[in-house]
């Protein structure tokens, strides 16, 4: 059995690496040596500072601008009260994403108003099934309401699974139709 031992080069980089720790060396003005992976060739650049972070979070603004509730109903008129979603899923996709937020802005303007999310399935699945799948697409729209600023005590989520249809038949069309969760308002 033949042992390997790391090789010369690894073993002083590391060494002249810890003795410039310990030295007090600004290692930002110390050349990095950079080697072209065809080549094989190095040449030798001055050490760049990190780039600065970026965050990819949107911010959100509650009570800003546009929160009269004329113009809140106005967008709710826009964007509708369904949030449709994929088979055997309970993500809200991104052509939900406008139904949530323009509620979001209409309960934010109004506190004293609460909404019942009823959460559907298309008639495939066993009726434990698509209670449990309409129970949590009901969740992820309330989800994502309280995460908008929406107080939880204005929401209830609800399910019917495959009870209450949107659509009748047995094709994708009407399958997708059926595959939703309802805002309305609460009586």
């Amino acid at each position: 059995m033949t042992r390997t031992f790391p090789s010369l080069a690894i073993v002083l980089s590391a060494a002249a690496l810890l003795s410039a720790c310990a030295s007090g060396v600004n290692l930002k003005e110390v050349p990095v040596e950079t080697r072209s992976p065809d080549t094989g060739a190095s040449v030798q650049t001055p050490a760049a500072p990190p780039p600065a972070a970026q965050s990819e979070v949107a911010t959100v603004r509650a009570g800003t601008a546009d929160t009269s509730a004329a113009a809140a109903e106005a967008a709710l008129a826009r964007t509708g009260r369904v949030v449709y979603f994929d088979f055997d899923s309970f993500v809200v996709r991104d052509d939900g994403k406008p139904v949530v937020e323009s509620h979001a802005k209409v309960l934010g303007a109004n506190r004293s108003r609460r909404m019942v999310i009823e959460g559907h399935t298309d008639e495939r699945g066993g009726r434990e099934y698509n209670l449990a799948l309409g129970q949590k697409r009901a969740m992820a729209v309330l989800n994502a309401l309280t995460l908008l600023g929406v107080s939880p005590g204005q929401l209830e989520a609800v399910s019917f699974g495959e009870e209450r249809p949107a659509a009748q038949g047995s094709t994708e069309e009407a399958w997708a139709k059926n595959r939703r969760a309802e805002l309305k308002d609460a009586k």
